[in-house]
């Protein structure tokens, strides 16, 4: 059973993926992003983006917390694309 997590960690996890995620946008072609696009596909593939997508459905997670990287199909794209 997995132990539930505060609210902050979450938070914080949300915001490392977005700030990948927006290095990944802004350079594709750098061989640094690579380590952020596996980074991003292991969140993905985890069941950690779906829990995070559900938490913003519900209300849960801020307003202004800055949240692309949990956009229905942006993730995907870039991973397929890359």
């Amino acid at each position: 059973m997995r132990k539930l997590e505060s609210l902050a960690a979450v938070i914080r996890r949300v915001a490392e993926m977005e700030a990948r995620f927006d290095r990944a946008l802004a350079s594709p072609e750098d061989p640094a992003v690579r380590e952020d696009l596996e980074a991003l596909a292991n969140y993905m593939d985890s069941g950690l983006w779906l829990a995070d997508y559900t938490r913003d459905e519900l209300g849960f997670l801020p307003k202004d917390l800055k949240r692309g990287v949990l956009s229905e199909d942006g993730l995907y794209n870039l991973l397929t694309e890359m």
